[in-house]
């Protein structure tokens, strides 16, 4: 079974963030130069949020707000969900499920070790199904 561990380790510990007090329009930037969907929102070492395109589109673009002028703080999620190394991939797309979110902050005794999106869960799973095959197939024929 596949853990976040297994998975962080594999896309590498590479992340991205922004700070609180950073423009709205300076993590769009951010998103678009890197080809990524959510920002870490962080103030030194600590966690302090998370921005997505949906918190742009809801908290952003519907409330009229302007992106040039409204920091990150303002419009970010603060209450951030997040796992532990050892979770299961499983346990993950579980948890993204029922918290209709994408990404997944990694912490590690409470310092963050990485993130995984959905698509990283997505490909862990087909990539554990397909061994399996693969193996059912072997051993099948001899």
């Amino acid at each position: 079974m596949t853990i976040v561990r297994d998975i962080v380790e594999q896309k590498g510990h590479s992340l991205h963030s922004v700070a609180p007090d950073d423009t709205v329009l300076d993590v769009l930037r951010l998103m678009a130069k890197e080809n990524i969907g959510a920002v870490l929102v962080m103030s030194g070492d600590i966690l302090v949020g998370i921005f997505t395109e949906r918190h742009y589109a809801r908290n952003v673009f519907l409330e009229g707000k302007a992106s040039p002028t409204t920091p990150a703080q303002d419009v970010m999620e603060s209450h951030v969900i997040h796992v532990e190394p050892e979770h299961s991939v499983e346990a993950c797309m579980a948890l993204m499920t029922e918290n209709h979110i994408r990404h997944l902050p990694v912490l590690s005794d409470g310092r963050l070790v990485g993130m995984v999106s959905i698509g990283d869960l997505m490909r862990s799973m087909i990539e554990e199904r397909q061994f399996n095959i693969d193996q059912l197939v072997q051993y099948v024929r001899g």
